[in-house]
């Protein structure tokens, strides 16, 4: 199994259409990330968790899913590349590749130091522009091929037959 842990204001700060909304409304921004790697999982079938900074804030570690994607707010004093390394200790082994998205060089490090792969904010952004485009492209597939009747009918009889459905005459 592969999982994703990305380090969510790391990218926020590094994709351009996050950033926008990050400088007007950063709970935005933050659920447009969460619903680009909602789509994200669902197209490739890896386990993804989000890990957002609350170091300046009090309180506890909060976590919740959305669209089954992990959502992680650290405790207070904790960084997100504190916990993001705990996390990659606790789910990396033989059978699972984890995959750091961050372009945080010493994080970058520390993770490899661990086993980990990193994923940089471009990569990852790239990634999820191709994976929107080749949605689009299918869908228009889709929609695009018509249904076959499996008896074969002239194309003037199914005409009649397409306004008898609509109710015309």
């Amino acid at each position: 199994m592969d999982v994703l842990i990305v380090d969510g204001y790391n990218i926020i700060g590094a994709w351009p259409e996050l950033q926008a909304l990050r400088d007007n409304d950063l709970a935005q921004a933050r659920e447009l990330l969460i619903e680009k790697m909602a789509d994200y999982q669902a197209y490739t079938g890896s386990r993804v968790i989000i890990v957002f900074d609350a170091y300046g804030v009090e309180g506890i570690e909060t976590k919740n899913k959305h669209r089954n994607v992990q959502i992680i707010y650290t405790r207070e004093h904790e960084t997100a590349d504190e916990r993001i390394e705990k996390l990659v200790g606790e789910i990396k082994n033989i059978k699972t590749k984890v995959y750091v998205a961050t372009s945080d060089y010493t994080e970058q490090r520390t993770i490899f130091a661990q086993g980990a792969l990193r994923l940089s904010a471009r990569e990852l952004f790239i990634e999820t522009e191709n994976i929107e485009k080749e949605i689009e492209h299918n869908v228009k597939i889709r929609h695009s091929v018509k249904t076959r009747s499996k008896i074969p009918i002239d194309q003037d009889v199914l005409e009649v037959f397409e306004k008898w459905r609509r109710g015309e005459k």
